[in-house]
Protein backbone atom coordinates (compact mmCIF):
# COMPACT_ATOMS: atom_id res chain seq x y z
CA UNK A 1 0.00 0.00 0.00
CA UNK A 2 3.03 2.46 1.33
CA UNK A 3 4.64 1.69 -2.23
CA UNK A 4 0.98 2.50 -4.15
CA UNK A 5 0.58 5.79 -2.04
CA UNK A 6 4.01 6.88 -3.29
CA UNK A 7 3.66 6.10 -6.78
CA UNK A 8 -0.23 8.12 -6.71
CA UNK A 9 1.64 11.21 -5.30
CA UNK A 10 4.85 11.23 -7.44
CA UNK A 11 2.06 11.09 -10.77
CA UNK A 12 0.40 14.30 -9.21
CA UNK A 13 3.28 16.22 -8.52
CA UNK A 14 4.36 15.55 -11.80
CA UNK A 15 0.95 17.09 -13.39
CA UNK A 16 1.52 19.99 -11.32
CA UNK A 17 5.02 21.08 -12.25
CA UNK A 18 3.66 20.37 -16.09
CA UNK A 19 0.30 22.87 -15.42
CA UNK A 20 2.52 25.02 -13.86
CA UNK A 21 5.43 24.98 -16.58
CA UNK A 22 2.15 26.25 -19.07
CA UNK A 23 0.99 28.84 -16.98
CA UNK A 24 4.19 30.50 -17.04
CA UNK A 25 4.47 30.34 -20.25
CA UNK A 26 1.25 33.06 -20.89
CA UNK A 27 2.19 34.83 -18.74
CA UNK A 28 5.58 35.65 -20.24
CA UNK A 29 3.42 36.75 -23.47
CA UNK A 30 5.25 34.21 -25.82
CA UNK A 31 2.39 33.03 -28.05
CA UNK A 32 2.44 29.79 -29.08
CA UNK A 33 2.37 28.92 -32.87
CA UNK A 34 -0.80 27.85 -34.31
CA UNK A 35 -0.03 25.12 -36.96
CA UNK A 36 -3.47 25.73 -39.07
CA UNK A 37 -1.42 29.63 -39.85
CA UNK A 38 0.07 30.48 -42.74
CA UNK A 39 3.62 31.33 -42.19
CA UNK A 40 4.61 34.95 -43.00
CA UNK A 41 1.31 36.45 -43.74
CA UNK A 42 -0.41 38.55 -41.10
CA UNK A 43 -4.48 39.36 -42.08
CA UNK A 44 -5.87 42.63 -41.71
CA UNK A 45 -8.74 43.75 -40.59
CA UNK A 46 -10.59 43.68 -43.58
CA UNK A 47 -9.52 40.38 -44.21
CA UNK A 48 -6.90 41.06 -46.99
CA UNK A 49 -3.38 40.35 -47.49
CA UNK A 50 -1.05 42.77 -46.23
CA UNK A 51 1.86 40.84 -47.87
CA UNK A 52 0.10 41.52 -51.55
CA UNK A 53 1.90 43.87 -54.10
CA UNK A 54 0.48 47.55 -53.24
CA UNK A 55 -1.64 49.54 -55.76
CA UNK A 56 -0.59 51.85 -58.11
CA UNK A 57 -2.36 54.23 -56.62
CA UNK A 58 -1.17 54.27 -52.54
CA UNK A 59 -3.61 55.97 -50.35
CA UNK A 60 -4.49 55.98 -46.80
CA UNK A 61 -7.96 54.53 -46.25
CA UNK A 62 -9.45 57.30 -44.28
CA UNK A 63 -9.31 60.89 -44.15
CA UNK A 64 -6.16 62.44 -42.28
CA UNK A 65 -4.33 58.75 -41.82
CA UNK A 66 -1.19 58.01 -42.55
CA UNK A 67 -0.58 56.54 -46.16
CA UNK A 68 0.37 52.74 -46.26
CA UNK A 69 3.72 51.02 -46.33
CA UNK A 70 4.96 50.52 -49.81
CA UNK A 71 6.88 47.25 -47.92
CA UNK A 72 5.20 43.80 -49.32
CA UNK A 73 7.65 41.95 -46.64
CA UNK A 74 6.02 39.55 -43.97
CA UNK A 75 5.10 41.49 -40.58
CA UNK A 76 5.37 40.37 -37.46
CA UNK A 77 2.90 40.44 -35.17
CA UNK A 78 3.68 42.78 -32.07
CA UNK A 79 1.60 43.52 -28.51
CA UNK A 80 -0.23 46.90 -29.22
CA UNK A 81 -1.08 49.20 -26.36
CA UNK A 82 -3.94 50.44 -28.88
CA UNK A 83 -5.15 47.19 -30.01
CA UNK A 84 -8.54 48.01 -29.64
CA UNK A 85 -8.44 50.92 -31.82
CA UNK A 86 -6.36 49.36 -34.31
CA UNK A 87 -8.17 46.00 -34.64
CA UNK A 88 -11.65 47.72 -35.00
CA UNK A 89 -13.01 47.33 -38.64
CA UNK A 90 -12.97 50.32 -40.84
CA UNK A 91 -16.44 52.14 -41.63
CA UNK A 92 -17.83 52.02 -45.37
CA UNK A 93 -16.56 55.08 -46.01
CA UNK A 94 -13.07 54.77 -45.36
CA UNK A 95 -12.68 51.19 -46.32
CA UNK A 96 -10.56 51.34 -49.83
CA UNK A 97 -11.58 52.53 -52.74
CA UNK A 98 -11.07 51.66 -56.39
CA UNK A 99 -9.74 54.83 -57.97
CA UNK A 100 -10.77 55.03 -61.25
CA UNK A 101 -12.36 56.01 -63.64
CA UNK A 102 -11.47 59.92 -62.82
CA UNK A 103 -13.86 62.10 -63.63
CA UNK A 104 -12.94 65.49 -61.68
CA UNK A 105 -10.10 67.32 -60.49
CA UNK A 106 -9.35 70.54 -58.80
CA UNK A 107 -6.19 72.23 -57.23
CA UNK A 108 -6.23 74.11 -53.75
CA UNK A 109 -2.33 75.63 -54.48
CA UNK A 110 0.61 73.25 -56.58
CA UNK A 111 0.89 70.94 -54.14
CA UNK A 112 -2.71 69.85 -52.67
CA UNK A 113 -6.29 69.32 -54.23
CA UNK A 114 -8.97 67.21 -54.79
CA UNK A 115 -9.87 64.15 -57.21
CA UNK A 116 -13.02 62.19 -58.02
CA UNK A 117 -14.78 59.52 -59.89
CA UNK A 118 -17.25 56.91 -59.46
CA UNK A 119 -17.77 56.48 -55.99
CA UNK A 120 -14.75 58.36 -54.26
CA UNK A 121 -13.07 61.39 -53.65
CA UNK A 122 -9.50 61.79 -52.68
CA UNK A 123 -7.14 64.46 -51.81
CA UNK A 124 -3.40 64.62 -52.57
CA UNK A 125 -1.12 66.85 -50.22
CA UNK A 126 2.37 66.08 -52.44
CA UNK A 127 1.47 67.00 -55.73
CA UNK A 128 -0.36 64.27 -56.72
CA UNK A 129 2.13 61.47 -56.09
CA UNK A 130 -0.05 59.76 -53.39
CA UNK A 131 -4.36 60.39 -52.76
CA UNK A 132 -5.88 59.81 -49.96
CA UNK A 133 -9.57 58.59 -50.35
CA UNK A 134 -11.90 60.68 -48.60
CA UNK A 135 -15.17 59.73 -49.48
CA UNK A 136 -17.08 56.53 -50.14
CA UNK A 137 -20.46 56.27 -52.27
CA UNK A 138 -22.30 55.19 -55.12
CA UNK A 139 -22.77 57.84 -57.40
CA UNK A 140 -19.87 59.67 -59.65
CA UNK A 141 -18.40 62.79 -59.23
CA UNK A 142 -19.46 65.10 -61.76
CA UNK A 143 -17.72 67.99 -60.78
CA UNK A 144 -15.24 69.63 -57.78
CA UNK A 145 -15.30 73.21 -56.93
CA UNK A 146 -13.24 74.76 -53.69
CA UNK A 147 -12.99 77.97 -52.40
CA UNK A 148 -9.96 77.27 -50.54
CA UNK A 149 -7.87 74.32 -48.75
CA UNK A 150 -10.83 73.59 -46.15
CA UNK A 151 -14.35 74.16 -48.08
CA UNK A 152 -14.94 72.46 -51.55
CA UNK A 153 -18.35 71.32 -53.25
CA UNK A 154 -18.51 68.29 -55.21
CA UNK A 155 -21.83 67.34 -57.62
CA UNK A 156 -22.70 63.79 -58.08
CA UNK A 157 -24.67 61.97 -60.69
CA UNK A 158 -24.40 59.44 -63.78
CA UNK A 159 -24.17 60.34 -67.38
CA UNK A 160 -27.39 58.33 -67.95
CA UNK A 161 -29.30 60.19 -65.77
CA UNK A 162 -30.89 63.36 -66.12
CA UNK A 163 -29.08 66.65 -65.01
CA UNK A 164 -31.23 67.91 -62.96
CA UNK A 165 -31.62 67.68 -59.21
CA UNK A 166 -27.99 65.81 -58.64
CA UNK A 167 -26.66 65.69 -55.29
CA UNK A 168 -24.54 68.39 -53.69
CA UNK A 169 -21.78 68.04 -51.42
CA UNK A 170 -19.95 70.22 -48.71
CA UNK A 171 -17.03 70.43 -46.90
CA UNK A 172 -15.51 72.78 -44.36
CA UNK A 173 -12.78 70.69 -42.85
CA UNK A 174 -10.87 69.60 -46.12
CA UNK A 175 -12.65 67.12 -47.21
CA UNK A 176 -12.35 64.58 -43.67
CA UNK A 177 -15.99 64.92 -43.93
CA UNK A 178 -18.34 65.53 -46.97
CA UNK A 179 -22.26 66.07 -46.10
CA UNK A 180 -25.09 66.37 -48.53
CA UNK A 181 -25.86 70.35 -48.96
CA UNK A 182 -28.92 70.32 -51.28
CA UNK A 183 -29.32 69.15 -55.17
CA UNK A 184 -27.92 71.28 -58.38
CA UNK A 185 -31.18 71.84 -61.07
CA UNK A 186 -28.86 71.90 -64.06
CA UNK A 187 -25.70 69.62 -65.03
CA UNK A 188 -23.68 73.29 -66.36
CA UNK A 189 -20.39 74.45 -64.55
CA UNK A 190 -20.73 75.40 -60.54
CA UNK A 191 -18.81 78.15 -59.23
CA UNK A 192 -19.26 79.49 -55.70
CA UNK A 193 -18.07 82.67 -54.76
CA UNK A 194 -19.09 82.56 -50.92
CA UNK A 195 -19.83 79.66 -48.67
CA UNK A 196 -23.24 80.50 -49.58
CA UNK A 197 -23.59 82.07 -52.84
CA UNK A 198 -23.02 79.86 -55.99
CA UNK A 199 -24.21 79.84 -59.89
CA UNK A 200 -24.35 77.02 -62.26
CA UNK A 201 -25.38 78.18 -65.34
CA UNK A 202 -28.46 80.81 -64.59
CA UNK A 203 -29.23 78.57 -61.77
CA UNK A 204 -28.49 81.07 -58.49
CA UNK A 205 -28.08 79.78 -54.93
CA UNK A 206 -27.59 82.17 -51.76
CA UNK A 207 -27.90 79.27 -48.58
CA UNK A 208 -25.22 77.21 -50.19
CA UNK A 209 -27.30 75.11 -52.27
CA UNK A 210 -30.74 74.13 -50.59
CA UNK A 211 -32.24 76.41 -52.76
CA UNK A 212 -31.91 77.62 -56.33
CA UNK A 213 -33.53 80.66 -58.62
CA UNK A 214 -33.40 81.27 -62.17
CA UNK A 215 -31.38 84.16 -63.60
CA UNK A 216 -33.30 85.79 -66.83
CA UNK A 217 -31.21 84.39 -70.09
CA UNK A 218 -31.98 85.91 -74.11
CA UNK A 219 -34.06 83.61 -76.53
CA UNK A 220 -31.79 81.76 -78.58
CA UNK A 221 -29.10 80.66 -76.38
CA UNK A 222 -27.14 78.02 -77.44
CA UNK A 223 -24.86 76.17 -74.32
CA UNK A 224 -24.45 77.45 -71.12
CA UNK A 225 -25.17 80.38 -69.36
CA UNK A 226 -22.46 81.92 -67.41
CA UNK A 227 -23.22 84.50 -64.07
CA UNK A 228 -20.06 86.11 -62.72
CA UNK A 229 -21.88 87.49 -60.01
CA UNK A 230 -25.46 88.21 -59.45
CA UNK A 231 -25.69 91.45 -61.91
CA UNK A 232 -23.05 90.38 -64.49
CA UNK A 233 -23.53 87.50 -67.06
CA UNK A 234 -22.89 86.12 -70.50
CA UNK A 235 -24.72 84.37 -73.06
CA UNK A 236 -24.21 82.91 -76.93
CA UNK A 237 -27.24 83.60 -78.75
CA UNK A 238 -27.78 82.28 -82.49
CA UNK A 239 -29.81 83.45 -85.68
CA UNK A 240 -29.51 82.67 -89.38
CA UNK A 241 -25.97 81.64 -89.98
CA UNK A 242 -24.89 84.13 -87.30
CA UNK A 243 -23.83 84.29 -83.69
CA UNK A 244 -24.48 86.86 -81.14
CA UNK A 245 -22.57 87.08 -77.90
CA UNK A 246 -24.45 89.26 -75.11
CA UNK A 247 -23.72 90.54 -71.49
CA UNK A 248 -26.02 91.62 -68.73
CA UNK A 249 -24.67 93.92 -66.00
CA UNK A 250 -28.30 94.32 -63.82
CA UNK A 251 -28.85 90.33 -63.35
CA UNK A 252 -30.80 89.58 -66.43
CA UNK A 253 -33.14 91.46 -67.09
CA UNK A 254 -31.56 93.61 -69.94
CA UNK A 255 -29.18 91.78 -72.43
CA UNK A 256 -26.92 93.77 -74.68
CA UNK A 257 -25.29 92.08 -77.97
CA UNK A 258 -21.61 93.04 -77.58
CA UNK A 259 -20.34 90.89 -80.28
CA UNK A 260 -21.88 88.88 -83.51
CA UNK A 261 -19.96 86.83 -86.27
CA UNK A 262 -21.18 84.71 -89.24
CA UNK A 263 -21.23 80.37 -89.09
CA UNK A 264 -21.33 78.28 -91.99
CA UNK A 265 -23.60 76.34 -90.17
CA UNK A 266 -25.38 76.18 -86.57
CA UNK A 267 -23.63 76.50 -83.71
CA UNK A 268 -23.76 73.48 -81.65
CA UNK A 269 -22.07 74.38 -78.03
CA UNK A 270 -21.13 77.26 -76.23
CA UNK A 271 -18.72 77.29 -73.00
CA UNK A 272 -18.07 80.56 -70.88
CA UNK A 273 -15.62 81.50 -68.31
CA UNK A 274 -14.99 84.36 -66.87
CA UNK A 275 -11.85 85.58 -64.42
CA UNK A 276 -13.83 89.39 -63.50
CA UNK A 277 -16.66 90.94 -64.08
CA UNK A 278 -15.97 92.18 -67.33
CA UNK A 279 -13.53 89.47 -68.18
CA UNK A 280 -14.70 86.90 -70.43
CA UNK A 281 -13.83 83.69 -72.52
CA UNK A 282 -16.22 82.55 -74.85
CA UNK A 283 -15.93 79.10 -77.02
CA UNK A 284 -18.01 78.24 -79.78
CA UNK A 285 -18.43 74.97 -80.85
CA UNK A 286 -19.38 74.35 -84.56
CA UNK A 287 -19.82 71.64 -86.71
CA UNK A 288 -18.19 68.14 -86.76
CA UNK A 289 -17.51 65.48 -89.39
CA UNK A 290 -14.92 62.43 -88.86
CA UNK A 291 -14.26 62.56 -85.68
CA UNK A 292 -12.87 66.67 -86.16
CA UNK A 293 -14.99 69.27 -84.78
CA UNK A 294 -14.11 72.92 -85.39
CA UNK A 295 -14.37 76.23 -82.77
CA UNK A 296 -13.22 78.79 -81.64
CA UNK A 297 -11.94 81.20 -78.62
CA UNK A 298 -12.81 84.51 -77.80
CA UNK A 299 -11.75 86.78 -75.46
CA UNK A 300 -12.31 90.21 -73.73
CA UNK A 301 -11.54 92.31 -70.49
CA UNK A 302 -13.54 95.11 -70.91
CA UNK A 303 -17.05 94.09 -70.86
CA UNK A 304 -17.53 93.14 -74.30
CA UNK A 305 -16.30 96.25 -75.80
CA UNK A 306 -12.87 94.72 -77.54
CA UNK A 307 -12.02 91.04 -77.87
CA UNK A 308 -9.03 89.31 -79.43
CA UNK A 309 -9.64 86.19 -81.47
CA UNK A 310 -7.74 83.45 -79.00
CA UNK A 311 -7.95 80.45 -81.34
CA UNK A 312 -9.50 79.28 -84.57
CA UNK A 313 -9.77 75.93 -85.13
CA UNK A 314 -10.95 74.83 -88.99
CA UNK A 315 -10.94 71.30 -89.91
CA UNK A 316 -11.66 69.43 -93.03
CA UNK A 317 -14.67 67.48 -91.34
CA UNK A 318 -16.16 70.37 -89.60
CA UNK A 319 -15.83 73.28 -91.58
CA UNK A 320 -15.12 76.52 -90.95
CA UNK A 321 -13.75 77.82 -87.21
CA UNK A 322 -17.35 80.02 -85.97
CA UNK A 323 -17.19 83.19 -86.99
CA UNK A 324 -14.86 82.86 -89.89
CA UNK A 325 -14.63 82.49 -93.48
CA UNK A 326 -12.74 78.76 -94.70
CA UNK A 327 -9.47 78.54 -95.19
CA UNK A 328 -8.77 81.62 -93.30
CA UNK A 329 -5.35 81.29 -91.61
CA UNK A 330 -4.76 84.51 -89.51
CA UNK A 331 -6.24 83.95 -86.09
CA UNK A 332 -4.06 81.08 -84.44
CA UNK A 333 -4.92 77.54 -83.97
CA UNK A 334 -4.66 74.81 -81.40
CA UNK A 335 -3.08 71.71 -81.53
CA UNK A 336 -5.58 68.21 -82.27
CA UNK A 337 -8.81 67.94 -84.34
CA UNK A 338 -11.60 68.84 -82.03
CA UNK A 339 -11.34 71.13 -78.49
CA UNK A 340 -10.07 69.65 -75.39
CA UNK A 341 -10.81 71.05 -71.91
CA UNK A 342 -10.38 74.90 -71.17
CA UNK A 343 -9.03 76.07 -67.77
CA UNK A 344 -8.74 79.84 -67.17
CA UNK A 345 -6.75 80.90 -64.33
CA UNK A 346 -7.00 84.69 -64.65
CA UNK A 347 -7.57 87.33 -67.16
CA UNK A 348 -4.35 86.58 -68.60
CA UNK A 349 -3.81 83.45 -68.55
CA UNK A 350 -5.64 80.20 -70.37
CA UNK A 351 -4.57 76.62 -70.83
CA UNK A 352 -6.95 74.42 -73.62
CA UNK A 353 -6.09 71.02 -74.67
CA UNK A 354 -6.47 69.32 -77.70
CA UNK A 355 -7.26 65.95 -78.94
CA UNK A 356 -7.12 63.78 -82.04
CA UNK A 357 -8.73 60.57 -82.10
CA UNK A 358 -7.59 59.13 -85.23
CA UNK A 359 -3.94 59.94 -83.79
CA UNK A 360 -1.72 57.51 -81.62
CA UNK A 361 -0.98 60.16 -78.99
CA UNK A 362 -4.44 62.09 -78.63
CA UNK A 363 -3.72 64.37 -75.92
CA UNK A 364 -2.07 68.04 -76.73
CA UNK A 365 -2.15 71.01 -75.04
CA UNK A 366 -1.44 74.75 -75.69
CA UNK A 367 -1.94 77.89 -73.69
CA UNK A 368 -2.57 82.30 -73.45
CA UNK A 369 0.09 84.40 -71.10
CA UNK A 370 -0.94 87.85 -72.36
CA UNK A 371 -4.74 87.17 -72.73
CA UNK A 372 -4.91 86.00 -76.05
CA UNK A 373 -2.27 88.41 -77.87
CA UNK A 374 -0.34 85.28 -78.23
CA UNK A 375 -0.88 81.32 -78.39
CA UNK A 376 1.57 78.81 -77.63
CA UNK A 377 1.36 75.23 -78.92
CA UNK A 378 3.30 72.67 -76.09
CA UNK A 379 4.92 69.98 -77.84
CA UNK A 380 3.97 67.11 -75.17
CA UNK A 381 2.01 64.42 -76.43
CA UNK A 382 0.10 61.89 -74.64
CA UNK A 383 -2.06 58.81 -75.28
CA UNK A 384 -5.37 57.97 -73.71
CA UNK A 385 -8.65 58.61 -75.97
CA UNK A 386 -11.07 59.76 -72.43
CA UNK A 387 -12.00 63.03 -71.65
CA UNK A 388 -9.06 65.17 -70.43
CA UNK A 389 -9.45 66.60 -67.24
CA UNK A 390 -7.56 70.10 -66.59
CA UNK A 391 -6.41 72.36 -63.39
CA UNK A 392 -3.92 74.99 -62.55
CA UNK A 393 -2.90 77.12 -59.91
CA UNK A 394 -1.19 80.11 -61.94
CA UNK A 395 0.49 80.43 -64.93
CA UNK A 396 3.90 77.82 -64.01
CA UNK A 397 1.82 74.62 -62.15
CA UNK A 398 -0.86 72.90 -63.97
CA UNK A 399 -2.47 69.54 -63.62
CA UNK A 400 -3.62 67.10 -66.64
CA UNK A 401 -5.22 64.13 -66.29
CA UNK A 402 -5.83 61.84 -68.73
CA UNK A 403 -8.34 59.33 -68.88
CA UNK A 404 -9.07 55.95 -71.11
CA UNK A 405 -11.88 53.20 -70.80
CA UNK A 406 -8.94 50.53 -70.82
CA UNK A 407 -6.00 51.95 -69.20
CA UNK A 408 -5.54 53.88 -66.17
CA UNK A 409 -5.74 57.42 -66.25
CA UNK A 410 -3.10 58.73 -65.60
CA UNK A 411 -1.90 62.43 -63.95
CA UNK A 412 0.64 64.66 -65.63
CA UNK A 413 1.85 67.89 -63.51
CA UNK A 414 4.12 70.62 -65.10
CA UNK A 415 6.13 73.39 -63.37
CA UNK A 416 7.67 75.40 -66.20
CA UNK A 417 4.12 76.67 -67.68
CA UNK A 418 3.91 73.40 -69.52
CA UNK A 419 7.40 73.26 -71.20
CA UNK A 420 8.01 69.96 -69.72
CA UNK A 421 5.29 67.68 -67.62
CA UNK A 422 6.42 64.73 -65.18
CA UNK A 423 3.92 61.58 -64.84
CA UNK A 424 2.95 62.47 -60.95
CA UNK A 425 0.52 59.04 -60.66
CA UNK A 426 -0.95 56.46 -62.49
CA UNK A 427 -4.36 55.51 -61.08
CA UNK A 428 -6.22 52.22 -60.29
CA UNK A 429 -7.37 50.62 -63.84
CA UNK A 430 -11.10 50.92 -65.06
CA UNK A 431 -13.22 47.97 -63.51
CA UNK A 432 -13.92 44.90 -66.00
CA UNK A 433 -17.15 45.46 -67.96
Amino acid sequence: MGCKRKEIVAVILSAVLLLSAGCSDVKNGQEIPNPGESEGVMMTPSGTDSSSEPSESPRAENSGGALPSSSSSPQQATPNPDSNKATSPPSSDSQQAMMSPVTAVRLIDPSSGWSGGKGWISRTEDGGKSWTVQYKGQQTVKQLFALNGQEAWAVLGEDSEAAADRPLLHTTDGGREWAPAGKVPIGEFLHFVSSQEAFIGNQHTTDGGKTWTALPVPESIVGEAYYHDAANGWAVTQGDQSFQIQRTTDGGVNWQNVMSGKTAGPLNGSIIRSAGAGDAWVELIGDSGMTQTSYSLFHTTDGGENWLTVLANSTAGGGPAPGFPDNDSQAPSNTGSRPGPLYVVNPKIAFMGGQCPACDNPNTIGWTKDGGKSWENGEAEFPGYGNALLAAADADHVWWIITDSIEPSIMYTTSDGGKHWNKAHTFDPPAEN
